[in-house]
């Protein structure tokens, strides 16, 4: 193939480039060329089909530059592929609300952060306690259940107090899912009490291991139940302080100034393949290890959960449910719901009607709380839980 090159060796424009001349002008290693060219981010604009040798045009330039910023940005691959696809308005749009969730993560990060640095240096308030200045806040809340319209049993556990709020979806079949989800929401009832803000990481991770403990407990007591285990999802309070820990496929989401984020992590097979580019949004649902779950709370495994403290703002929506209902519902009408339905049992209600709708192919939960000024010490606390669930539900408030 020609060179492309004139005299004074410069390239002709619009003459294609070999892969180590486009890695050099783009800033991007042949290794993440090739990468971008599997996953249908970057392919060459030509293959030499005899040598393989791969040649691009000067004008994907653009797009390759494009990728790298957005990289460095830490954005997921799959999440650049969907930008790169989009018209630059929308492009925009959808890279302002990821921005959005990575500004909201580090503040979550920056408060960990200062925990840890007071729980390691020795300090006995790891995070100063600002509750003086400080608005003090409050949440109003309603949980909802069902069984859904294919299960014979509700293997989902819920406990809804003014400090904690939990949602468990237990596994083992049999009665061996019923068992594991309420133990573990019942090792985490005592929590629904004033924990101080810098215990509060400490408080849930203590709490988490003390329900691994019982878990483990009861299959010894009883062989059928060897095998069991649970997720776990549950937002611990204090003043504008909350505590998360999560582990499994449960999900917790904030709705923040119009815009609703998930902020915690699958820990499944599919979320691992989306992460790594390996599949895309579209084809999650027809995978078939959709439902295989990598971390969970099980009798048999240790197997660490997440664990982060955030901050809450006055007019903040939280959302944790079970996966029956992001399994069968789709994102934006979850979010269309929790942001346009403002009675938190109403929202409820409807996002449970999402799940029924959508085929109801497992339990669904769900707790819905809104995070409000709080009452004057002497004031009479409205009950705000809400539970019509179709089988026994552990509620508290």
């Amino acid at each position: 193939m020609s060179s492309g090159t004139g005299p004074a060796g410069q390239r002709h424009a619009g003459a294609l480039l070999t892969s180590g001349e486009f890695s050099r002008a783009s800033r991007l290693s042949r290794k993440a060329l090739r990468l971008y060219d599997d996953l249908g981010l970057l392919s060459p604009a030509r293959v030499d089909p005899g040598t393989g040798y791969r040649f691009y045009a000067p004008a994907q330039l653009e797009q390759a530059r494009l990728v790298a910023w957005l990289r460095r940005l830490g954005m997921p691959l799959t999440r650049i592929r969907l930008v790169c696809a989009l018209p630059h308005d929308s492009a925009a749009a959808e890279l302002a609300a990821y921005w959005g969730q990575v500004e909201a993560e580090n503040s979550a990060r920056r408060e960990l952060a200062t925990f840890l640095i007071g729980y390691l240096s020795g300090r006995d308030s790891p995070v100063p306690d600002t509750s003086s200045t400080r608005q003090t806040l409050a949440i109003r809340y309603a949980v909802q259940s069902d069984i859904g319209l294919c299960r014979h049993d509700n293997e989902d556990a819920a406990y809804a107090g003014s400090r904690l709020l939990a949602v468990a979806d237990g596994m083992g079949g049999h009665a061996g899912g019923e068992v594991a989800s309420a133990a573990v929401i019942e090792a985490l009832r005592p929590l629904d009490t004033h924990i101080p803000a810098g215990e509060l990481l400490g408080a849930l991770d203590h709490a988490t291991r003390r329900a691994r403990s019982r878990l483990r407990e009861l299959a010894k007591s009883d062989p059928a139940l060897e095998g069991m285990g649970t997720t776990l999802t549950a937002l611990l309070w204090s003043d504008s302080q909350l505590g998360l820990v999560h582990i499994g496929d449960s999900r917790a989401y904030l709705v923040r100034d119009g815009e609703m984020f998930q902020i915690t992590h699958d820990h499944t097979l599919v979320q691992t393949l989306l992460d790594d580019g390996k599949i895309t949004p579209a084809e999650i649902a027809s995978h078939p290890q959709r439902a295989l779950v990598l971390r969970a709370l099980v009798t048999d495994r240790t197997y660490e959960a997440d664990l982060e403290l955030r901050d809450a703002q006055l007019g903040d929506r939280y959302l944790l449910c079970s996966d029956g209902l992001h399994g069968a519902a789709d994102a934006s009408e979850i979010s269309r719901v929790l942001r346009t339905v403002t009675d938190p049992h109403q929202a409820a209600c409807d996002l449970i009607a999402l799940a029924i709708a959508g085929g109801g192919p497992d339990n669904v939960t769900c707790i819905v709380a809104d995070v409000v000024p709080a009452p004057p010490p002497n004031a009479t606390q409205p009950d705000a839980t809400h539970s019509d669930a179709t089988l026994p539900l552990p509620v508290g408030g």
